[in-house]
């Protein structure tokens, strides 16, 4: 092919793609002003997992046709009122840190089996600031058996702890434990390890309460929050979850069943000859799932 030739065939490509870039431009603006029903979207994307990876620029250029050439099909966005994205950004941003805690007690016990395993038969929940300070105070076992009983009443009674039989059994269990190792390489490798883990959690600890007590006051000032704080199994972070991801346009799903697909909790059917296949839904807001999911949890044996 001679120069002339080449030339214009990359003239011609480059055109191309930026007529494709341009499309995905108008596609990003479009996705931003309408909402696509799921089950619509998902008969364009059947086969791959578009939620999980990337889109390529053809199916791209394809939706955006088809957005245009089904307007019926497609809703305005409208964005919510300030008060309740004031509470909406809170409790997702809430949600990623309550997973944190239950990582650190699980790194926490791991270092603790190799040389304090005793802490963890004295305390059932770990991910508390009761178990942080006791560890902080006394983070090996020839600490805290050197510890008077009078101060370790003290600091049990500093924390609500007020049940006698139960101390009792922790400071018996105290004095009749024996050390798992008395080797210096371990011990004190270990015990800078969960000081250092448990200065971890305690900020995480700290940083879910301030969460929530930012949560409480915008949530009050809701008139809808009186409903689902009524609701079966609800509480102080279940019924603000709630809420938020209901939102206050819920006209927008004519039924049950659309707010369902829409939510990812609807599980999708599969049929092909004499086969028939029930997955999960990969295409759903993960937020909006997990606060049905967890709803739904809290209400089984009440």
């Amino acid at each position: 092919m001679s120069a002339p030739r080449r030339n214009m065939a990359s003239q011609r490509g480059g055109g191309r793609q930026t007529r494709e870039r341009a499309w995905s431009a108008r596609l990003v603006w479009v996705a931003l002003l309408l909402t696509v029903g799921a089950s619509f979207m998902a008969l364009r994307r059947k086969g791959t997992k578009a939620a999980e990876a990337a889109v390529p620029a053809s199916t791209r250029l394809d939706e955006a046709r088809l957005l245009g050439s089904h307007p019926v099909r497609s809703s305005p966005l409208r964005p919510q009122r300030s008060p309740t994205r004031l509470l909406m950004s809170p409790v997702e941003r809430r949600r990623q840190l309550v997973g944190d805690p239950t990582r650190l007690t699980n790194r926490l016990c791991d270092a603790l089996k190799r040389y304090y395993s005793q802490a963890l038969e004295w305390f059932d929940d770990r991910g508390t600031v009761l178990f942080c300070d006791f560890l902080e105070r006394w983070p090996t076992l020839r600490s805290v058996r050197q510890a008077r009983t009078a101060v370790l009443e003290r600091f049990f009674d500093a924390h609500r702890c007020r049940s006698a039989s139960r101390i009792s059994v922790r400071f018996e269990s105290i004095r009749a434990a024996a050390a798992l190792t008395d080797d210096p390489a371990i011990n004190g490798p270990c015990r800078l390890h969960v000081l250092a883990l448990v200065a971890q959690l305690r900020a995480v600890l700290a940083a879910i309460a301030r969460f929530d007590q930012e949560i409480a006051q915008v949530a009050c000032t809701l008139p809808d929050y009186a409903l689902f704080e009524s609701l079966l199994g609800a509480g102080p972070q279940l019924a603000p979850g709630q809420l938020a991801a209901s939102g206050e346009q819920r006209e927008r799903f004519r039924s049950a069943d659309e707010l369902q697909k829409y939510a990812g909790i609807a599980p999708v059917t599969e049929r092909s000859g004499k086969k028939r296949s029930v997955h999960w839904r990969l295409g759903c807001p993960k937020f909006l799932r997990q606060t049905f999911v967890e709803r739904a949890v809290q209400t089984i044996n009440r």
